[in-house]
């Protein structure tokens, strides 16, 4: 029995290249039928696009839902640094990326798109074009694959996280990390990334202080979850607006959108709108100046 096994190996160690070449041929088609396809060149004509990753492509956006950068009122410290920095970054100038953080409704996502279309406005014909790219925080993993997308094109993208955080048993912001400054290549010069978030460290306090009385090295463990938000360059803040600044918000929208209303008028509607909803903040003004152009029959579009 053992002679014929042998005898077998031996037949098989005697079978030449070219009789193993059809099938290693049919092997490799096969393969390549399995393989995804390569990501193929974008079109990017417009403005705007909002990133899928499943399959991988780049939705154009045909109107931004955005709002007028002369009417995001009370934030003027953040507005002009990140106006400052977006020119730097459309002009291939250093530039960094920038976490907006604080309070909810103040005006962080309208900033990134705000400072998107005044740049890009700003900017000779004869420029790169400056596009905004959103990324849902569900997708975050696949930063890396859109990077690749977009390293080498000659138009600058501003890649747009909003509400970016990440809870006790979410492990994706390492991939976050990596993808900013980490790994061989690094952040592709033609991209910078904005994110917004109602958290610091966009990480959750709790799980903090988790870490630090569990870990046996409370220092190190720390500091591997908060240096997420060291990857950010900008840090700007936002928080609860005053009175004065709430109805400077109001006071703006009226003379923006032209609302047939006096001050007298529309004044302590703005005040009990806000002390209804428990609040003061720009996306509360914006809530009353539907409700008073609505009834004013004024169309805001």
């Amino acid at each position: 029995m053992l002679s014929g096994r042998l005898l077998r190996w031996e037949r098989i160690l005697q079978t030449s290249t070219a009789d193993l070449a059809p099938l290693l041929g049919r092997i490799a088609d096969a393969l390549e039928r399995l393989a995804p396809p390569p990501p193929r060149d974008p079109e990017l004509s417009a403005d705007a696009f909002v990133w899928h990753p499943v399959p991988p492509r780049l939705e154009p956006v045909p109107e931004v839902n955005r709002v007028a950068l002369p009417l995001l009122q009370g934030i003027d410290r953040s507005r002009d640094t990140l106006l400052e920095n977006t020119r730097r970054f459309a002009h291939a100038l250093p530039a960094n990326n920038a976490l907006l953080w604080g309070a909810r409704g103040m005006g962080k996502s309208s900033l990134v798109k705000a400072a998107h279309a005044t740049v890009a406005a700003e900017l000779p014909p004869d420029a790169p074009a400056l596009k905004l790219v959103e990324i849902h925080r569900e997708d975050i993993e696949s930063l890396p694959d859109l990077m690749a997308i977009l390293r080498g094109r000659q138009e600058r993208f501003i890649l747009f996280c909003d509400d970016l955080s990440f809870d006790a048993d979410d492990t994706s912001y390492k991939s976050l990390k990596a993808a900013l400054e980490g790994g061989l290549e690094g952040r592709p010069g033609n991209v910078i990334f904005y994110a917004t978030s109602n958290r610091r460290h966009l990480l959750p306090r709790d799980m903090i202080e988790n870490e630090r009385s569990t870990a046996i090295n409370p220092s190190e463990a720390v500091q591997e979850k908060v240096s997420l938000s060291d990857r950010f360059g900008l840090w700007l803040g936002f928080h609860n607006c005053s009175q004065e600044q709430y109805l400077a918000m109001v006071r703006g929208y009226v003379a923006h959108f032209g609302i047939p209303a006096e001050e007298e008028e529309w004044q302590p509607q703005a005040l009990e709108w806000a002390t209804t909803r428990g609040s003061r903040s720009g996306r509360v003004a914006w809530q009353f100046i539907q409700e008073l152009a609505g009834r004013k029959g004024i169309r805001l579009g």
